[in-house]
């Protein structure tokens, strides 16, 4: 029999160990707690060991009692561990908890999600809102360097060594100036490409809070002395990850995102990863008009399996008031892009 029960500071290194993507592990909850977020983690045991964890954050919502969990990238929660998020949800005034299962397969392969899909829906869960991307490229990193170039798309070789022509540079620089330096590169990206992220003191925050453990990287792509790209990458159990990227409005003819890639690539492969999942995508057959699709292509180039996550559920715990606030949801989107459609024009 399982037991879930809470966790004590001295047992972060066996969460840790079992949990499998980045946003589950305990500095991620330090994190998400300066930023004034509530956490709550929670250890699966069979016996003496741990064999699996859950981190829950709780968001309130603004001029109400009440708040929104969120379960991102853990575990395919089985009944039991179900009705302990249930019971967790209600002693936070939670109107629901959004899960997002780190659970993934090829879109060529059958799919083994309509079953899981079909059980979250039998125990209380209905179709949400996603937060993540329902896909990403990920690419095998047990290949040789020879191997992993050679599956590359012609177009993206060819990009790199136009980068590496130009003298494109690659630093991997863990300095706190080099987090300014991704903020300064970021703006620019954010206002030519008319995207929302994170601010600053988020980005800060993460860094200092996550550098000590050895997960997260920070690397520059320089030309003559300028960082044209800068990216954030992180490393857990054997996975590589490329949650933000920035660059700058200036020499995009170099390339230097397709150096900064297969860099971080050689980067991953010194570090022992085994994968390295690239944070999302677009899914088959990709709209050319959709905003992505240039990201989409290239991260596509250099060779990854395109992934379908099992998708975003919520698990009702106030169902009464779920549909107001999925009606009252959707209504701040749309005024969202209808003033980000007028700001644009």
């Amino acid at each position: 029999m399982i037991i879930i029960r809470p966790l004590d500071i001295k047992e972060k290194t066996a969460y840790n160990n079992v949990v499998k993507h980045p946003l589950q592990t305990w500095e991620w909850g330090d994190f998400r707690r300066k930023t004034g977020v509530e956490v709550e983690r929670f250890g699966l045991f069979d016996g003496q060991m741990m064999v699996g964890g859950m981190q829950v954050t709780f968001h309130p919502i603004p001029h109400t009692p009440y708040t929104v969990g969120y379960f991102p990238k853990g575990q395919m929660p089985d009944e039991e561990q179900l009705h302990a998020l249930f019971d967790l949800g209600r002693r936070k005034n939670a109107l629901f908890i959004k899960l997002e299962p780190n659970v993934a397969s090829a879109v060529d392969k059958p799919q083994a999600h309509e079953t899981l899909q079909n059980f979250l829906q039998q125990n209380g869960a209905v179709p949400g809102r996603p937060l993540f991307t329902k896909y990403t490229f990920v690419l095998d990193l047990k290949p040789t360097e020879e191997v992993l170039l050679e599956h590359m798309k012609p177009k993206t070789r060819y990009n790199l060594h136009l980068a590496e022509r130009r003298g494109v540079q690659v630093v991997q620089d863990d300095s706190d100036e080099a987090i300014e330096e991704y903020l300064r590169i970021l703006h620019e990206t954010t206002n030519r490409q008319q995207f929302y992220a994170h601010g600053p003191e988020y980005f800060r925050t993460m860094w200092q809070t996550l550098k000590p453990t050895g997960m997260i990287h920070i690397f520059r792509a320089v030309l003559e002395g300028k960082t044209l790209v800068a990216w954030i990458v992180f490393v857990h159990n054997n996975v590589l990850y490329y949650p933000y990227g920035a660059s700058s409005n200036e020499n995009r003819e170099v390339m230097a995102s397709n150096m900064m890639m297969w860099k971080v690539i050689q980067f991953g492969k010194q570090q022992g990863c085994t994968s390295f999942d690239m944070w999302g995508s677009l899914g088959p057959d990709a709209d050319p008009t959709n905003p992505w699709y240039g990201f989409h292509k290239f991260k596509e180039g250099y060779g990854g399996v395109l992934t379908e996550f099992m998708g975003t559920y919520d698990l009702l715990v106030m169902p009464q008031y779920y549909k107001i606030y999925r009606f009252l949801e959707e209504l701040r989107w749309k005024l969202l892009r209808f003033r980000a459609k007028f700001l644009k024009t």
